[in-house]
């Protein structure tokens, strides 16, 4: 079969953390991603099935990693070679446990049902799959989730193979597009309501790619009533997040005076704000680096909180406003089970469902590639902001492997 592999090549790497940093996406020309043809994998038990995917989104976690950005964090939860692709859309020929045979959209992480682990542990017992303490272990390799796993495959390939607790069935009338922003909207629903909104609280949302867009749209689903200003870069990100919901949208250097006038608190700064005294009871980062850290430690008020939910790596941030302030900073990592307002408990991914069908959320796939164009894929959703886009993913529905027996 036809995959985009990542294969452990430390020159290979090494180039394209240079790349990357001259180019977003650059990585993918000099780096490990290779497109290659491989044995498709074997489902590890009889609870496994192969899956077809039909779309396969490219998200950022996706780009670190190309652009040799990732932290070494990930090394021991991780298993080479592997074939990335977690946001998936796939073709499931025979029906598997409760799945109809049909469409289906795969839930990645590679929990301790999954492995093969009995008893679970108590994050799984919980539903917090996000949370699984034995992703290293079990039946199979390594893997936070499937397209980090040499075991399970993933999505950028024409087969791949997924346990029958991962599959979620794709109501008819959906497009493929809506189906795989399902993973994407689950992060940013997890992300949501880990945030701990209030009624009537000012939320600032940083950055809007796609993870910031889907958590706007998750807050104002979601959450309690409140207030959201969101902080977008680029004309077509700006216009997506007053439509999905954000009452007041700001360019990234208007954020403190934007908070100042939403709350009337004090500013510290002669001519340019340096901070508030007051601020925002919530922030939360979508972008995961030193700036948008910085700029959420700025704006937060005293006893707020941030909330991580763009993946970081290393960062070099003064945090003494966070000692001396009490704030509260806290990641949101994945999905597994949400307690709504009126204590309901749901599992993110029935969340996610509601959220894109709601939000008309497919609108936010911008292009398509096919695997040969990988190179152009991966430039394009390093660059989806400045170039008008949101979401970029493979399209295998026309590979010639694909369908073959």
């Amino acid at each position: 079969m036809k995959a985009l592999r990542f294969e452990r090549n430390v020159p290979r790497f090494a180039a394209a953390a240079v790349a990357g940093r001259l180019a977003g996406g650059a990585g993918a020309k000099v780096g490990p991603l290779r497109l290659r043809s491989v044995d498709p994998p074997e489902p590890p038990g009889s609870d496994w099935t192969e899956i077809k995917p039909r779309l396969a989104g490219i998200c950022g976690s996706d780009l670190a990693t190309i652009d040799g950005h990732s932290s070494r964090y990930f090394e021991p939860i991780v298993s080479f070679p592997f074939v990335p692709g977690h946001e998936v859309v796939a073709d499931l020929d025979e029906a598997v446990g409760e799945v109809p045979a049909g469409r289906v959209v795969v839930e990645p992480v590679l929990g301790c049902v999954t492995r093969g682990i009995d008893p679970v542990c108590d994050a799984c017992a919980r539903g917090d799959l996000g949370n699984c303490e034995r992703i290293a272990f079990g039946a199979i390799e390594p893997g936070l989730q499937t397209g980090f796993c040499c075991d399970t495959g993933g999505g950028w390939s024409t087969r791949m193979v997924a346990h029958a607790s991962q599959l979620h069935a794709v109501p008819a009338h959906w497009s493929d597009e809506a189906a795989v922003m399902v993973e994407p909207t689950a992060c940013a629903v997890h992300g949501a309501l880990a945030a701990q909104v209030r009624e009537g609280d000012l939320v600032v949302v940083l950055g809007a790619g796609a993870l910031g867009l889907l958590t706007i749209a998750a807050l104002t689903r979601f959450a309690p009533a409140c207030t959201v200003l969101a902080v977008a870069k680029h004309p077509v990100q700006r216009d997506l997040a007053a439509q999905l919901g954000a009452h007041t949208v700001v360019a990234p250097g208007e954020i403190a005076r934007a908070v100042r006038r939403a709350t009337g608190t004090m500013a510290i700064g002669d001519g340019d704000i340096v901070r508030l005294t007051g601020g925002a009871d919530v922030v939360i980062d979508c972008v995961g680096n030193d700036t948008s850290l910085a700029q959420a430690l700025a704006v937060v008020r005293p006893r707020g909180r941030i909330t991580m939910v763009g993946m970081p790596g290393h960062t070099q941030v003064d945090l003494t406003g966070l000692w001396q302030r009490e704030i509260t900073l806290a990641g949101a990592y994945a999905y597994g089970t949400e307690v709504l307002a009126d204590g309901a408990r749901h599992r993110t991914f029935d969340l996610a469902f509601d959220l894109v069908d709601a939000a008309d959320l497919g609108r936010l796939v911008s292009a398509t590639y096919p695997l040969a164009r990988f190179t152009d894929a991966i430039a394009h959703a390093a660059s989806a902001g400045p170039r008008g886009a949101v979401r970029i993913a493979f399209d295998l529905r026309n590979e010639k492997e694909r369908n073959r027996a």
